[in-house]
């Protein structure tokens, strides 16, 4: 028998913090308080295939973060702990941004969102040991290693959407803005962590695409312009392809624009595995490579 609509305690075990259930399905939101009026609808709701509350299954969610239990000492000081917190991860945000996000070498949390976009991570993560076989591996896919001139494969944490990620890069514009900071091509595999199992390839592709968007270029403005959006397999596996053209005008950066590939796959019954590919206008000769390793991708750890 379904509940009725309300705010639960969290099902994913984020201490503190309530989750909306519609009566067929949870929020993405969390609230600190059980009184909050209901989540606005759109992108951020459960899809309907989503685990309910109490059944078996139910998994929290993924993240690199690792999560700071306290102690609930009453319902006035959970406020106060969770307002906290959200000061934190504010400020942790920011520093990443204002320390370079990928393939973006350094640009300063804004773009054209007015909020955060992106996925805050929940749990930390156990070493992962992948087959050593000459692939690049992150999450459940693996791809060819490319050759030179693209870096050896590297591990990074300052993926937000992402976590076991391995990443291979070319320099195109080393310190573009004088501060150091350089604009590159990316290929990438991730486990993804967005939503907290909560969301489809489709709608987790969405989630990184907007978090590229608002974490990853500055305060310019930025275009967006899909050229695939679509559903697709990988490995017998659903996936959801993203392919999209961003536009934007950054003060010292040749490059005013890079195409965007986002390929969500459910490796697992509550998981899902991320290829994400960067390639600035003025370094086209990196594009093939990049859906060449796409093309090549397997699953499999």
């Amino acid at each position: 028998m379904s509940s009725p609509a309300g705010w639960y305690p969290d099902p994913g075990g984020q201490r503190g913090a309530f989750r909306y259930w519609n009566g067929s399905t949870w929020s993405a939101q969390l609230s600190s308080t059980a009184t909050a009026p209901p989540p606005s609808s759109g992108l951020g709701q459960p899809s309907a295939n989503a685990p309910q509350f109490g059944q078996a299954g139910y998994q929290p969610g993924m993240g690199y973060t690792q999560q700071t239990q306290k102690r609930r000492i009453g319902p006035w000081i959970g406020i106060v702990v969770g307002v906290l917190v959200i000061a934190l991860l504010g400020w942790v945000v920011f520093q990443f941004a204002s320390q370079g996000g990928l393939a973006t070498g350094g640009a300063t949390a804004g773009g054209n969102s007015t909020t955060n976009p992106c996925p805050v991570n929940t749990q930390s993560l156990a070493p992962v040991t992948h087959t050593a076989d000459g692939r690049v591996h992150g999450g459940m896919l693996s791809y060819p290693m490319l050759g030179s001139p693209w870096s050896a494969p590297q591990t990074d944490i300052r993926v937000p959407f992402g976590r076991d990620v391995e990443v291979q890069e070319v320099t195109i514009e080393p310190n573009y803005d004088g501060k150091g900071n350089s604009w590159v091509a990316s290929v990438l595999v991730a486990e993804l962590a967005a939503g907290d199992g909560f969301f489809s390839p489709q709608a987790g592709s969405e989630i990184v695409v907007k978090c590229l968007i608002g974490a990853f270029y500055g305060d310019a403005q930025v275009g967006r312009n899909d050229q695939v959006n679509k559903a697709t397999t990988v490995g017998g596996k659903d996936a959801w392809l993203v392919e999209t053209h961003l536009t934007f005008s950054i003060t010292g950066l040749q490059a005013k624009g890079e195409t965007a590939i986002v390929l969500i796959v459910a490796t697992g019954s509550d998981t899902s595995s991320l290829f994400y590919a960067s390639i600035p206008d003025n370094a086209s000769q990196y594009m093939q490579p990049g859906r060449d390793a796409m093309a090549a991708l397997t699953v499999g750890n």
